[in-house]
C-alpha cells in the first residue's frame, strides 16, 4: 500500500518558527521516558494466546498514526510535509549470533489484520542474517520502533555525530514489569525538536496509553 505525502505551507504552518529555529538554528533533538500501566493490555494478549510484541506494535503504531508530528518528513524534492500513515520498521534479535536485522511490515488500523501481517512477516524473514535491511523496498513512510526486552530501563538515550534530516521519532520499550499490583512498561521516545515539542510527545504517549487500557 501507498501513502499520500502531505506538503505543508509553511507560510501558514503554525509551527513554521519553531521548525526552523530548531532545525536550523538551535538543531535540538531530546529524549522523552515514560511507564504505562499495560495489565490489561496483558491480560487480553494471554487471554487470546496472541504474541506480546505484535500486540505492543500495534498500541504504539495507533498511537503515532493518530499524530501527524510523528509522521513528517522531507519528499524526494526535499518539501517538508507528513504522511497519511506511517509503516513499522522494527528489529529482530537473533540469539545464535546476538545481533539484528531490521525488517518492516505494512500497516492496519485493524488490530487482526495487523498482528498477522506482523507475525507473517517476523516468520518470513527470522532466518536472514549477515545484513541490517533483512527486508528489501522499505517505504519512505516508517517509524523505526525497537524492543529490550531484557531490561525495565528508567531512561533510554541516543544520540548521533553528524546532521540528519530524519525527522521521524525513534521508540523504544522495555521488559515490563510488577508495581504495585499494576503492569507497567518503559517506553522511550527520542524526538526531532523541530516537529514536535513537550506536548506533542506528551499527548503521543498518552495515547499509547489509553490505546493499552481500551485494547
Amino acid at each position: 500500500m501507498s501513502a499520500s505525502f502531505h506538503i505543508i505551507d509553511k507560510s501558514t504552518w503554525e509551527r513554521t518558527i519553531y521548525f526552523d529555529y530548531y532545525y536550523s538554528q538551535i538543531k535540538c533533538k531530546y529524549n522523552l521516558n515514560a511507564n504505562i500501566d499495560i495489565t490489561h493490555l496483558v491480560s487480553e494478549q494471554k487471554r487470546r494466546g496472541i504474541r506480546f510484541f505484535p500486540t505492543m506494535l500495534y498500541v504504539i503504531m495507533k498511537a503515532v498514526n493518530q499524530n501527524k508530528e510523528f509522521r513528517m518528513s522531507f519528499n524526494v524534492n526535499g518539501e517538508l510535509g507528513y504522511w497519511e500513515e506511517v509503516v513499522p520498521c522494527y528489529t529482530l534479535f537473533h540469539p545464535e549470533t546476538r545481533t539484528f536485522t531490521d525488517i518492516w511490515s505494512e500497516y492496519y488500523d485493524d488490530f487482526d489484520t495487523f498482528y498477522h501481517t506482523v507475525v507473517e512477516d517476523m516468520e518470513k524473514y527470522r532466518n536472514v542474517t549477515g545484513v541490517i535491511k533483512a527486508r528489501p523496498e522499505q517505504p519512505a513512510n516508517f517509524c523505526p520502533i525497537s524492543c529490550l526486552p531484557w531490561l525495565s530501563f528508567t531512561a533510554f538515550a541516543q544520540d548521533t555525530y553528524t546532521e540528519s534530516a530524519f525527522l521521524f521519532p525513534l521508540i523504544k520499550f522495555g521488559k515490563y514489569f510488577e508495581a504495585n499490583g499494576r503492569l507497567e512498561i518503559p517506553i522511550s521516545v527520542f524526538v526531532s525538536h523541530a516537529v514536535a515539542d513537550g506536548y506533542h510527545t506528551c499527548k503521543l504517549i498518552n495515547d499509547m496509553q489509553d490505546i493499552a487500557r481500551q485494547f
